[in-house]
């Protein structure tokens, strides 16, 4: 492989991961083959570069095709419309049969037509050309200085820093969903087998009489001045079948919320959520309800909020999974009757305002969260106001 070619890659590397904030996707580094991300750059948003001997221009058709496939995957994995690739060769020599067309027009993914993939030639006669077009990424702020030959030294140095700072933004990523242990979602779901086994003992957990004297969410009573059957109902269940569901939710879900944004975070947005939801069923819902619904679809909420201050990592880990998991539960609580599912849109929006208020344990950011604290604030001021005018 041409040193030259070599030093450009890492210079380039160098300069995409610290300079422009892309993030290493892939990275075959025995072929030299690289994969970045930075959804930001609307021109770019995912560059493939290669530093690899092209010999015949067919193979460099085939590999073109190949790189629109894994773009229209990501396409799909990070729901997007459109995505753009830009796919950069760095080779000492250009094939030896017709390429041309090949970087002049670029090819788009045939289903669809969403995923575009431009090529980019680093090679003999090409350079000047491959330059400029690398350059336009950026908005030309480029030095020609930049696409000059660097000593091994040099090389060895871009490489170091390069995947060094990928690594460490990656263990940052990480980090991320490892703030805490869970303490409070465990202890929810010992506080909710212990009060079912209580019900169960004292009339059973479909009583309504029973449910009632623990509880529930009984609007009459509500009326009369026990505001605390707001919070109550979270932690009574229906029925065996009520409790092991939401006990689950409350185990994988739960958990994951709490390492995310903390113990105290959570109780506060697991709670509020619980609340709203009960709100919600208050004030849309005459009939008598009670379970942990609302507050784990406050847990729903606080992954949307994620997604919407992390969208790359959360597409990446958790999101499509998330929205097809809330839709399937919000079509089927719209389809079967008893459901309340006003507690559960309820415990949603709570969730993701409550979180929105607290945010994240090493991140801050003062004006939104006084946003989202108001809106909490005249969310539940509201829904108090129209519950018990109604």
């Amino acid at each position: 492989m041409g040193s030259y070619e070599n030093s450009l890659f890492w210079k380039m590397a160098y300069f995409l991961v610290v300079e422009q904030d892309y993030h290493i996707v892939q990275m075959h580094e025995n072929r030299q083959e690289m994969l970045l991300e930075n959804l930001s750059n609307k021109s770019a948003q995912i560059i493939r570069m290669v530093h690899s001997e092209l010999d015949w221009g067919s193979r460099m058709r085939r590999d073109i095709q190949q790189t629109a496939a894994v773009g229209e995957s990501i396409r799909k994995q990070l729901v997007k419309r459109e995505l753009t690739v830009i796919n950069i060769y760095l080779s000492p020599y250009p094939p030896i049969d017709e390429y041309a067309s090949y970087i002049k027009e670029p090819f788009y993914f045939p289903k669809g037509k969403r995923t575009k993939v431009s090529s980019i030639l680093f090679s003999y006669g090409h350079m000047s050309q491959a330059a400029k077009s690398f350059g336009r990424l950026f908005s030309g702020s480029i030095e020609p200085a930049f696409f000059e030959a660097g000593s091994e030294e040099e090389t060895a140095a871009y490489r170091r820093t390069a995947l060094a700072h990928s690594l460490k933004r990656s263990e940052e990523d990480k980090k991320l969903f490892h703030f805490s242990t869970p303490f409070f979602s465990r202890m929810f779901i010992a506080v909710q087998v212990i009060v079912f086994l209580l019900l169960e003992l004292t009339g059973g957990s479909t009583d309504a009489r029973n449910l009632i004297r623990f509880g529930a969410k009984f609007n009459p009573l509500i009326l009369e001045g026990e505001w605390w059957r707001f919070f109550t109902p979270i932690f009574l269940h229906i029925g065996f079948l009520h409790l092991l569901m939401n006990t689950f939710a409350l185990y994988f879900l739960g958990t994951a919320v709490e390492q995310i944004y903390g113990r105290f975070r959570f109780l506060f947005i697991y709670l509020f959520s619980g609340f709203v939801g009960t709100l919600a069923s208050f004030v849309l819902n005459d009939h008598l309800s009670a379970g942990a619904s609302g507050a784990i679809f406050g847990c729903f909420g606080a992954l949307l909020y994620f997604g919407l201050i992390y969208p790359r990592l959360f597409f990446r880990t958790m999101g499509m999974n998330v929205i097809v998991v809330i839709g399937i539960n919000l079509v089927f609580g719209f389809s079967v009757p008893g459901i309340d599912n006003a507690g559960h849109i309820g415990g949603l929006i709570g969730g993701f305002l409550a979180t929105g208020a607290v945010h994240f344990p090493t991140k801050k950011n003062p004006l939104m969260q006084f946003v989202f604290f108001v809106a909490a604030l005249l969310l539940s001021a509201g829904g108090l106001y129209a519950g018990f005018l109604k």
